[in-house]
């Protein structure tokens, strides 16, 4: 089979497009044809060196859409069935999904049931399962003022999408670095376009609801642009901090509020499905900003990587990309 495998950490040109051996069923395990995957910013860093689990030679990728090749669970996972995998070790411990086939553990792969085509079903995993729950974990009513910070983000776009398709009258504003995004945010449906610049936002807005997805780097200063009762969710990390150093819960945390997370491997087949659900009751419209194919994944680190990155990137397998 064709897949992507990384050697020695470094920039996009360490992703090695190759003929390998396709993977063996093993007990406990089942072989999924992979249809499309999302790239993400994790497997960047990981691409980078920055994951210290994980060991080169790897095949990344840590989600998939696809179908059950073999199985070695008949009854929950018989062969033919559409299937999403996510997070769990794969990509990192083990081979993950750039590849045309992928080998995974039963229990990290979840069995869907929609109608939704193969390019909208790759752009959801990862990213709209974190929008979802984040969403949820935030309480969000309609007469909420929210702010999403990291809104250029592939999950910056799918939680407007989300919160947008719910609640028809919201108000949802988005940050970037750069105002030259501002057109784009405004078309993908912010409301607003907040400046954020060195970890600072240009406003005096307040907002009851702020999805954080800088993380670390930007939490106490987001909590200043908090209304009281008002909830952020820490969700992403984007900002290249890992952990809240100096704060002071008391003192950082705006009077009677509140603070959350949510994290992509709190997920189970049912939550998936709920999601799933969710986008087609609310005809939600699902759409990457780009989609390569998996020999053109490098140029897909690339977009991700380069200051014109904007919403999700997906690989699509070779014929449905050229359908």
């Amino acid at each position: 089979m064709k897949a992507v495998t990384v050697y020695e950490a470094g920039g996009p040109d360490k992703l090695i497009y190759e003929e390998v051996p396709k993977p063996v069923l093993k007990k406990g395990w089942s072989l999924v044809k992979v249809m499309g995957f999302g790239v993400n910013h994790s497997e960047i860093f990981t691409r980078e060196g920055q994951s210290p689990s994980v060991e080169f030679p790897r095949i990344l990728g840590i989600e998939c859409v696809g179908v059950v090749e073999e199985t070695s669970d008949e009854n929950l996972l018989p062969v033919g069935q559409k299937v999403i995998s996510i997070m769990g070790e794969m990509g990192r411990a083990f081979d993950g999904s750039y590849a045309e086939y992928v080998l995974l553990p039963n229990e990290q792969i979840y069995p869907v049931d929609t109608h939704l085509s193969w390019e909208e079903l790759a752009t959801i995993p990862e990213t709209y399962y974190t929008a979802f729950g984040s969403m949820k974990n935030l309480l969000i009513k309609e007469s909420d003022k929210v702010l999403v910070r990291g809104a250029t983000s592939g999950v910056g776009i799918a939680f407007l999408n989300l919160v947008k398709g719910q609640f028809n009258h919201i108000v949802v504003d988005g940050t970037s670095r750069s105002l030259s995004k501002k057109y784009d945010l405004i078309q993908a449906g912010f409301d607003d376009v907040i400046e954020d610049s060195s970890g600072q936002l240009q406003t005096q807005k307040n907002y009851d609801k702020i999805l954080e997805l800088i993380g670390p780097a930007t939490v106490k200063n987001s909590f200043k642009h908090m209304n009281e009762q008002g909830i952020l969710c820490s969700t992403g990390q984007l900002g290249g901090k890992w952990f809240l150093e100096e704060f002071d819960p008391i003192m950082d945390i705006q009077i009677n509020s509140y603070m959350t997370s949510f994290h992509s491997a709190n997920v189970d087949g049912n939550k998936l499905n709920q999601l799933l659900e969710f986008i087609e009751q609310n005809k939600i419209v699902i759409k990457p900003e780009k989609v390569f194919e998996l020999k053109d994944i490098a140029k897909a680190h690339e977009f991700l990587e380069s200051s014109h990155s904007f919403g999700k990137v997906v690989i699509l397998r070779k014929e449905l990309k050229q359908a």
